[in-house]
């Protein structure tokens, strides 16, 4: 008994620091955005001060900082649809006829650092006139989005059992029509998951944004290098522009995160 409430114990303190230094960023960043850049470098003010909405004014007013979340809004979606349309029945693909050769090829993709791609990409997407498109933009976000959906599919496909589809087709559904009325409603967890991670990690993405982006296209943390100048940084703006990147993100992450975890376990026991 001893031995169990000591336990107890360090459990609860170990989580409450873990929440500890995961939240504290987070609430300082929050604080730090309604306050001026003088109270931000006052320790006075850490938690008594007099809130101010001018940093979000400066963002969303002179900053227009809507034009670029509608980019990446804009860039997310379309890059995460495309590659659900084309990963999705791929990774259906390999998972049933075992294709193991083609499916290490394409998640190579996701070794190989995109750092190394950039400037080969730039070459070529510059000599096709595209660098500042849209395009450019959601083509590069596929590289990683679409083996990252093959990925988590195919882990899905695989732990779903095959009957289902064969007295579906004993029934006289062709082998695409088993799985698009069968195989895809029993999948939507797995497309939830494969979805909300590569959205994700489109709308956080910087590096590719940063080289390939124009001044119309550029999305949010482009966007926010504005505010970091070549003598000074607007600590104010700089946070409120940060907290207009990251609760989104996590609005997402709080309301769909049963989406992710069943996803993620399924196809994990197999047998």
């Amino acid at each position: 008994m001893r031995v169990s409430s000591g336990y107890r114990v360090f459990r609860i303190v170990a989580i409450a620091l873990l929440l500890f230094i995961m939240l504290m960023p987070l609430a300082w960043m929050v604080l730090s955005s309604f306050k001026t850049n003088v109270q931000i470098y006052d320790t006075a003010t850490v938690f008594r001060f007099t809130p101010t909405m001018e940093n979000y004014q400066k963002v969303f007013q002179q900053a227009n900082f809507g034009k670029f979340m509608w980019n990446s809004f804009l860039v997310a979606a379309l890059s995460t649809g495309i590659s659900l349309v084309l990963g999705v029945p791929a990774a259906y693909s390999m998972s049933r006829f075992v294709m193991k050769r083609q499916a290490v090829v394409v998640l190579m993709a996701r070794v190989i650092p995109g750092v190394s791609l950039l400037v080969p990409w730039y070459y070529l997407f510059s000599n096709l006139r595209m660098v500042g498109g849209y395009g450019v933009l959601i083509l590069s976000h596929m590289f990683v989005a679409l083996p990252l959906i093959l990925y988590i599919m195919m882990g899905f496909f695989d732990g779903m059992p095959t009957e289902l589809e064969e007295a579906a087709q004993v029934d006289g559904l062709t082998p695409i029509g088993a799985m698009w009325h069968i195989t895809l409603p029993m999948s939507t967890p797995g497309i939830a998951t494969a979805s909300i991670l590569s959205f994700i990690f489109s709308w956080n993405n910087f590096m590719f944004a940063l080289v390939l982006s124009g001044a119309d296209t550029k999305t949010l943390p482009v966007a926010i290098f504005d505010f970091i100048g070549y003598a000074s940084i607007d600590w104010g703006g700089l946070m409120a522009a940060a907290s207009v990147v990251t609760l989104p993100i996590m609005v997402i992450a709080l309301f769909f995160q049963k989406y992710v975890v069943t996803g993620l376990t399924a196809g994990a026991v197999k047998g």
